[in-house]
């Protein structure tokens, strides 16, 4: 159940890979982040509408999951799509890299434990990450390091949440009924902030953004977010944040082979073996932590 589920995870990854690049190549800069961000989410939103159930459902977990949209789509990637405008692409992926921590962090919290394998998972993770993007840094970053922490935390905030409440509130209808609700939750924030801050001149304006702006809702947000969510109940909290670090490989991967980006090809490597090192770390503690409950 875990390897089947693993796959999903790595295929979601590569998912979101293409659309950091597609985003940076078609979108940043040329078309409004509000209403990008607010395209993907009426598109995946439609998506699932129709299979939506609105009753019979716990009230905390309809609840809890349009509070989880709102943090996980709607304030992560409003904040991601604006830290383009003042941070360079390594820079967004550099400090995108603390999420595997947050996501352990907000777990263990919630259960109020402490579990240091996972935490080591983590950090290692992180530090893969650090390995392969890490740049000097230049001009007033401040603003964009602060928007991208904020978004990583929202975003593993959303993760966590979403799969306690699966695993709290079992239900008979299957995922795919009720997740539109997560939807209309980042449909909270996304339509009043293109309202207000929106930029109504700079629309979409050839086929390609359009077609970019269609992909991602139906693949990257609709089926990504969905898989996401699901597979995140059926992996421990450390694999789930290690899987949050595998966007930096396959991002620069996805440059490598698509738009023939410079890459430092052993030094992505060298961060690619520190990153699945972190898989076998969180093995390990697992292991150790069930045979110790079982002493």
């Amino acid at each position: 159940m875990q390897s089947h589920t693993m796959r999903h995870l790595i295929i979601v990854t590569v998912l979101w890979a293409f659309s950091f690049s597609l985003i940076g190549e078609y979108l940043a800069g040329k078309v409004d982040s509000d209403f990008a961000v607010l395209l993907r989410v009426l598109i995946a939103a439609a998506v699932f509408l129709p299979f939506t159930v609105w009753r019979g459902l716990p009230s905390r977990l309809v609840a809890g999951f349009w509070l989880a949209g709102a943090l996980q789509f709607g304030v992560t990637y409003l904040c991601l799509y604006r830290s383009f405008s003042v941070l360079t692409v390594p820079e967004v992926l550099l400090f995108t890299v603390l999420t595997p921590i947050y996501v352990t962090l907000l777990d263990d919290a919630l259960a109020r434990r402490l579990n240091r394998w996972a935490l080591l998972a983590a950090a290692v993770a992180v530090g893969g990450g650090v390995i392969i993007r890490f740049q000097p840094l230049e001009g007033e970053y401040l603003t964009g390091f602060l928007l991208l922490q904020l978004a990583n935390l929202t975003f593993a905030a959303g993760q966590v949440l979403c799969r306690r409440l699966l695993q709290q509130h079992p239900v008979s209808q299957p995922l795919h009924r009720f997740f539109g609700h997560f939807f209309l939750g980042a449909l909270l924030l996304a339509l009043p902030s293109y309202l207000v801050f929106g930029n109504p001149a700079r629309l979409p304006h050839t086929a390609m953004q359009w077609g970019v702006l269609v992909y991602m809702g139906l693949f990257a947000t609709a089926l990504g977010m969905y898989w996401w969510v699901k597979g995140s109940t059926r992996v421990s909290a450390g694999t789930l944040a290690i899987m949050n670090e595998l966007h930096v490989p396959a991002g620069l991967l996805v440059n490598v082979l698509i738009w023939n980006r410079d890459a430092d090809l052993p030094r992505l490597a060298l961060g690619g073996a520190v990153i699945l090192a972190s898989l076998w770390i969180n093995r390990l503690g697992r292991s150790r932590l069930q045979l110790q409950a079982a002493a």
